[in-house]
């Protein structure tokens, strides 16, 4: 039965609202390479920060890393299973932006950026929309505490990445996105982390509003509903610079990191038809021309 508070159903209907206008004359195949941080991949399309998934696969965050670095994709992984779990994921290779939760003691934030600086990732940043339960108390996430975080708070997070790219992740609204460029982040991901507050406008909406206020200060993710290439375009169309997908992903981390990569190359493969039937010939040039949302 449909629930027309969930947020995930909210955002799947609006992906699906969004149609595409064809323009094949001067086409051709595109080039999917795209710069993120300074770093050259081979698609836009990411994997999301997730969490605890050894009951997906023994050790499946490691494996999402080393999948995505047979992609040569952007690796986004959440909290750890088991202690020292970082450090073999930072072993696969990957380019992988740690995402720490919003602990309540902000030393065990500074403690997680500096260790995870040691293990080599590409970059950190912090889940925000972590910090509230659905009973109006403060999130306990693994029995740790949670709490929200200020601006103040999150600017000392960025200091402390000293250099790193710094991503924050759970912004939804042209208010957290504004305050996210003001304390130097260099990137968001737009993100109503799988629905944690129910009717959330969904991220793909959001993106446009958000794009035009922080102006190519930052790098915008978008996460959350993303399951195909043709997902991962239209989210690109209104706004996002790459993508992140997570439950698309999970299925084919049973199998392991092959099928991983598998995935994200077809899912890039998809993507690079759609974009080349809608006349875009690289990442760069995509833009909102071809889309239609139904009203």
């Amino acid at each position: 039965m449909s629930n027309a508070s969930d947020s995930n159903e909210i955002t799947r209907r609006y992906y699906d609202s969004i149609l595409l206008k064809s323009r094949y004359i001067d086409s051709d195949l595109p080039n999917m390479e795209t710069t993120i941080f300074g770093r050259k991949f081979s698609t836009p399309i990411a994997t999301a920060a997730l969490s605890h998934m050894n009951g997906t696969h023994e050790k499946g965050m490691r494996e999402l890393a080393y999948g995505a670095k047979e992609a040569n994709a952007i690796n986004f992984c959440g909290m750890e299973s088991y202690e020292g779990e970082i450090d073999d994921i930072a072993s696969a290779g990957a380019a992988t932006i740690r995402i720490i939760k919003p602990h309540a003691n902000n030393e065990d934030v500074f403690k997680r950026i500096e260790h995870a600086k040691e293990v080599g990732v590409f970059g950190v940043g912090m889940d925000i929309d972590h910090a509230f339960r659905w009973d109006g108390k403060y999130d306990v996430v693994e029995g740790l505490p949670m709490r929200p975080k200020t601006q103040k708070e999150l600017e000392s997070f960025v200091k402390a990445a000293d250099g790193l790219p710094f991503v924050v992740k759970g912004v939804l609204s042209v208010e957290d996105a504004k305050k996210c460029v003001e304390i130097g982040a260099s990137g968001i991901i737009v993100s109503h982390h799988h629905g944690i507050l129910p009717c959330s406008v969904p991220p793909v909406l959001a993106l446009q509003e958000i794009k035009e206020v922080v102006k190519g200060k930052l790098t915008i993710f978008v996460d959350c509903g993303i399951e195909s290439g043709l997902d991962a375009f239209k989210a690109m169309a209104l706004g996002a610079d790459a993508v992140c997908v997570g439950r698309a992903l999970m299925e084919p981390l049973k199998e392991g990191k092959d099928a991983v990569a598998n995935k994200i190359n077809d899912m890039t493969c998809e993507m690079a038809s759609v974009m080349a039937k809608c006349g875009y010939r690289s990442i760069d040039e995509i833009d909102d021309k071809c889309i239609y949302i139904c009203k």
